[in-house]
């Protein structure tokens, strides 16, 4: 399997992620694979890839949003921040949502999870 640090066509990618983050409700949030597999694979690239790669590229277009989208809905796959300088403020942000974290730090996935 290729090793892919960057999608292929980066600047498409972390274009249809940032659109996709203008739909996420508030109040809601999606990991960073899901957004990945609704923005879809690069052309050409075979699904093994992409599912290798996807959610480390979500997280590599948040990384470079624009000013004013909303990455603070986007967690990891276990229903937690991803631990980075900007945490404490992701998840003041989403309180500030309505959304609870349980004791864990997780969020209730099964009730918080956006599945456009």
């Amino acid at each position: 399997m290729p090793h892919h640090t960057t999608p292929p066509n980066q600047q498409a990618f972390h274009e249809s992620i940032w659109t996709l983050l203008t739909e996420i409700p508030t109040g809601k949030v999606i990991t960073y694979g899901r957004l990945a597999h609704l923005a879809g694979p690069p052309a050409n690239m075979d699904l093994r890839t992409f599912n290798a790669f996807a959610a480390r590229w979500a997280g590599g277009a948040l990384a470079h949003c624009p000013e004013g989208l909303p990455w603070w809905r986007v967690i990891n796959a276990q229903g937690r921040i991803s631990p980075r300088e900007s945490a404490g403020r992701q998840r003041e942000l989403l309180e500030s949502e309505g959304v609870e974290f349980d004791t864990r730090g997780r969020i209730d996935l099964d009730r918080y999870l956006w599945n456009p």
